[in-house]
């Protein structure tokens, strides 16, 4: 018999503030009661790492919480500073310098010129070797005919790469390893050729991939040193946000904190995700299966951003043999087995390190001791599978059947799989408890690492991907086609895609002209569809499933938060329920007669634990490692030969990680200015009054460069650090060309009579702020004016796609023709009343041309959620027609047309959608930082 399943757990115990601060110098504990402080003063305070009993003890200062949070630490594990030796030292004393080079020392480089020819040659344009040569030819030749003699910085592509390659910093080098099956052979027949094949397995090795990214002084203020848990408000709710922040790393330093060798050490938790990629299917199959590591001490903003927190650790054997061996058993054991092994010779070198600390120096230059461990593996769900030894359709956290996913279970756990397998035979455990116990998954190996309660949450293809682009999508294709059949569900989703096509432009939106109906879909068509998905399927469907919708895409966007708090996992709840009662419909209607157990689906429900321990998920996706495939393969591949492509790739990752080190090492010797500038905004450098009400100067500018979607050089990720509270907009820098010059003369321009007057009321108001009421008929302006066709918004957006200091910035027009085209004239957020927040605190919503929208309720529509808004218009019946001030702006906003149950005519486009119809919704889907902002 096999033995019990574990129980679940019990509930969560609450965490409760602590009152009485401990006044160390630097230490921010706070404690419940005087004795508690007591306690931890003999525990932290008084160790030492040397024999000597008079060594000075120091503590090192954590990072301060934000206003309003009360932080805390974990009180053994507590990142002492040390010396080189390992001793302590005070985290006030300046810590060792980064190099001990001088500062006019460019290493191979040999001068300045020749460093940053080599990094915009190799990384920035990245040409191939063949581009690189002539490229150095006809730099010589105009040399040469200057008449000076000299040589460009590189004579060909072979010294560009040998300069490179003689970087010391930076320098971790492939090795590769081979592994072949030794089991049992077939005594009769042929023996299947994978079973004589050698499979090559290139790598680098984990402790120096992680001693490079604890030495990266880029990390510096990014970085935490310490467990902690935060607490937020007068109620003292929990608060996770950054990996550190969740239950996982606390409860593991508890562990390691047994052994009392490790005090005052760091816990370094080893991050790693894995996700097969093909570069090319046009030229053949071409399949590379890379592992990424990273650690998570690192702020989640700083991983999405890369800046070489995501390391490339190993390009995995993929084997491969003729279809009639694809399904053979022995061999998919024989695949699972390799991936296992091999993984467990790759983090080998870390594993003394979990146990015993290692001194290794860190962001802030200062030595710790480090412990490591290893963490959260980042995979979608066929790699889930293989990784947790389960099988297909399973849940690889819980026990749950898969003919009841949410019905739920007990979480797995390695000793309760290991007595399965040893009292089991094989096929009863793979088939009544979903285990392969020809399996041991490498994590079994390392101490304190159990993989079944590893695996990380996956928005991607779980969700965008999975539920809702594979489930939810298609079932309303295949209600249309119960209900309507076949030539009516194609009328229907024809009508959707017009609408989808008719959705307004707004920055970084992927436009679907031709509406949802392509063949293949990405990561980001599935991403872009769920911004404007909703109000297209209103009317076509049942109400239900509109509602379905509402609930599944809310819990998407609460779980992409950047801080989410027991509030925000009460609503998390909430969503869930409310989607799981609102998907029966499908079921109801005959869409999904068998329900609903499906694995992808089923994740949802371990969402609000994920992020208990691990803090918000945006941190952990196979987001980061899809990202991290256009850099460390899919262009490197691209600049290939092509013949034997691996190596090159190799290469690549090789120098680019070489050329980013020695950068690093220059930014810090002051020979380079730092790539990481606060952003603070231009200047206001002229008294003259500024419009945005149309330009097209700028952007013909930039639409000459083909630029796709409604991105330019000025939107996107910011990778600055944020010199700002909230958002900054600032007017384009050159104002548009053949505009009018008067106020009277834009006025006939715009056909808006009253111009004048708004500008002069505007003016007013700046100049006379204290007149209560402010003058209503001061006189018309007659004075000279300077138009802008756009302005730039900057702003704080961690849970969106950012920069190292969480920052985005996108593009806001208002243009006569826009890509040489019709007008658009973007909506935008105005900040109207300070004391409210969200729609409340934005009584309407004014667009490009200073047009006013109101708000049609004072709630948000029932069915989907979304704040509704109107065209406001006077008595007279002319348009509400203001002057703002561009510091009230806050960011673009997206309104998508209310259709109801009409069909969109045929000449309704995006250019014109918001002129056609009289009312909309406020989409906060758009981004997830409008979803944060439309409360």
């Amino acid at each position: 018999m096999p033995p019990h399943p574990p129980s679940s757990p019990s509930s969560r115990r609450a965490f409760l503030a602590r009152r009485v601060p401990c006044p160390h110098p630097g230490c921010n504990r706070w404690f419940k009661t005087a004795p508690a402080l007591k306690q931890h003063q003999s525990s932290v305070h008084n160790f030492t790492f040397s024999s000597d009993p008079n060594a000075t003890i120091y503590h090192h200062p954590p990072a301060q919480p934000a206003p309003g949070i009360t932080r805390d630490y974990h009180e053994k594990l507590t990142g002492v500073t040390c010396d080189a030796s390992g001793q302590p030292v005070d985290p006030s004393t300046t810590p060792p310098q980064v190099s001990d080079k001088s500062a006019d020392d460019w290493g191979p480089y040999g001068n300045r010129l020749r460093f940053e020819t080599a990094e915009f040659l190799f990384q920035n344009a990245e040409l191939s070797a063949g581009e690189v040569d002539r490229l150095s030819e006809l730099w010589g030749h105009s040399l040469q005919t200057d008449g000076g003699g000299m040589l460009p910085p590189f004579t060909d592509h072979k010294e560009l790469y040998q300069t490179i390659d003689a970087t010391q910093v930076g320098d971790v080098r492939w090795d590769s390893f081979t592994l072949k099956y030794n089991g049992e052979r077939p005594t009769m027949g042929d023996i299947p050729p994978w079973m004589d094949m050698t499979y090559d397995f290139w790598f680098r090795p984990a402790f120096s991939l992680v001693e490079r990214i604890l030495a990266n002084t880029d990390f510096d203020g990014e970085f935490d040193y310490i467990p902690y848990r935060d607490f937020a408000g007068e109620e003292q709710m929990r608060r996770y946000e950054n990996f550190m922040s969740g239950d996982w790393a606390w409860m593991q330093a508890d562990k390691i904190a047994a052994d009392p060798s490790t005090h005052g050490s760091t816990f370094v938790p080893i991050i790693i995700g894995s996700d097969k990629t093909t570069v090319s299917v046009a030229t053949g199959q071409n399949d590379y299966w890379p592992v990424y590591l990273s650690i998570g001490n690192i702020h989640n903003n700083v991983r999405r951003a890369h800046r070489n927190a995501v390391e490339l650790l190993v390009f995995l054997a993929i084997p491969k043999v003729a279809k009639k061996y694809t399904d053979n058993p022995m061999f998919r054991r024989f695949k699972k087995q390799l991936f296992h092994s091999a993984m467990t010779r790759i983090i080998s070198s870390l594993k003394d390190g979990m146990t015993a600390p290692q001194l290794m120096k860190c962001p802030d230059r200062h030595f710790r001791r480090i412990v490591f461990g290893i963490g959260p593996y980042i995979a979608d769900y066929p790699e889930q599978v293989l990784i947790s030894g389960i099988v297909q359709n399973w849940c690889g956290r819980c026990l749950a059947f898969p003919n009841d996913l949410d019905g739920g279970g007990a979480p797995w756990t390695r000793e309760f799989t290991q007595a399965l397998a040893e009292e089991l035979p094989p096929g009863v455990a793979w088939d009544e408890w979903g285990v392969d116990a020809s399996i041991v998954p490498f994590t079994d190996n390392f101490p304190r690492a159990d993989i079944r309660q590893l695996l990380a949450p996956d928005i991607l293809h779980q969700l965008i991907k999975g539920a809702f682009k594979d489930h939810l999508v298609e079932w309303v294709g295949r209600y249309l086609e119960l209900e309507y059949g076949k030539a009516g569900a194609k009328d229907r989703l024809a009508d959707i895609d017009r609408r989808i096509a008719s959705a307004p432009p707004f920055p970084g939106i992927r436009r679907f002209p031709d509406g949802r109906g392509f063949s293949q879909w990405t990561g980001d068509d599935s991403k872009a569809l769920m911004k404007v998905y909703l109000p297209a399927i209103e009317g076509h469907v049942p109400n239900d499933v509109v509602q379905a919708f509402r609930a599944f895409l809310e819990f998407c966007y609460i779980v992409r938060q950047n801080v989410i708090t027991d509030d925000t996992l009460e609503e998390l709840k909430d969503a869930l329920q409310r989607f799981h009662l609102y998907r029966k419909i499908f079921q109801e209607l005959g869409v999904r007669p068998e329900g609903f157990s499906l694995p992808r689906q089923h994740s949802l429900m371990h969402y609000e634990a994920l992020i208990r321990l691990f803090g918000a998920p945006n941190g952990l996706c196979t987001s980061i490692t899809e990202a991290k495939h256009i850099t460390a393969i899919k262009k490197p591949w691209r600049r290939s030969s092509k013949h034997n492509a691996l190596g090159q790739i190799l290469w690549t990752n090789q120098r680019l990680s070489q050329l980013a080190a020695a950068r690093a090492d220059f930014e810090a010797r002051g020979m380079l200015p730092p790539s990481h500038r606060t952003f603070v905004g231009p200047s206001s450098d002229s008294p003259q009054l500024q419009s945005t009400a149309g330009n097209t100067e700028v952007m013909e500018e930039e639409n000459d460069k083909g630029l796709d979607l409604d991105e330019d050089e000025n939107s996107g990720i910011v990778d600055e650090r944020p010199g700002l509270a909230h958002s900054d907009v600032v007017l384009a820098r050159h104002p548009a060309r053949n505009r009018a010059k008067t106020g009277a003369a834009l006025a006939i321009e715009l056909g808006i009579p009253s111009l004048p007057i708004l500008i002069a009321r505007f003016l007013a108001e700046q100049v006379q702020p204290e007149s209560d009421p402010p003058p209503r008929c001061p006189p018309p302006f007659t004075g000279r004016i300077k138009i802008f066709n756009s302005a730039i918004a900057t702003f704080v957006a961690p849970s969106d796609p950012s920069g190292i200091g969480s920052m985005r910035r996108e593009r806001i027009r208002a243009t006569p023709s826009w890509q040489r085209g019709p007008a658009r004239y973007d909506c935008v957020f105005v900040s109207t009343d300070d004391t409210q927040d969200g729609m409340l605190g934005m009584e309407t919503f004014p667009c490009a041309l200073v047009r006013w929208f109101d708000r049609i309720a004072d709630a948000r529509d029932e069915l989907t959620g979304m704040w509704m808004v109107a065209p406001s218009f006077l008595d007279d019946g002319s348009h509400n027609l203001a002057v703002i001030h561009v510091d009230s702006i806050v960011r673009n906003a997206h309104l998508l047309p209310i259709f109801g149950k009409e069909y969109v005519p045929p000449l309704v486009t995006c250019h014109n959608s918001l002129d056609v119809y009289q009312a909309f919704y406020v989409n906060h889907f758009v981004d997830h930082h409008a979803f944060e902002l439309v409360i």
